[in-house]
């Protein structure tokens, strides 16, 4: 799921990066090189909504609900887990040696509690 989200996203901001540069701007007209200023009002004050500028609308609005899917993914992201992680290790049964006593004695083996260890 993940991967085809990916590729669309891709795919959907190579289109809209050769959608923005195919497009030309708002003052590119003849006109507006000599100053002229009529070339903003030929189409009237919201400009033309032709086939460019609304297929760039779409692939906008395609990126971005990818951009939000993606996060969206990412952030409830579950980890695949193995057999072998499903085992509780933490639970193990631990075997318990038991440790000798040790006397309280010398070297010599008589008992001596007067010197201090």
């Amino acid at each position: 799921m993940e991967t085809l989200v990916w590729i669309v996203h891709v795919l959907t901001a190579v289109v809209l990066i050769g959608l923005v540069l195919i497009q030309h701007g708002k003052g590119a007209d003849m006109g507006a090189a000599f100053g002229t200023g009529s070339a903003g009002s030929l189409f009237g004050s919201s400009g033309s909504a032709n086939f460019l500028s609304r297929s760039t609308a779409v692939a906008a609005t395609v990126f971005f609900i990818t951009s939000l899917s993606l996060t969206y993914l990412y952030s409830h992201h579950t980890q695949v887990q193995g057999v072998m992680d499903k085992v509780d290790t933490s639970k193990s049964v631990q075997q318990v040696v038991p440790v000798p006593a040790v006397p309280d004695t010398d070297v010599a083996g008589s008992k001596s509690k007067d010197v201090p260890r």
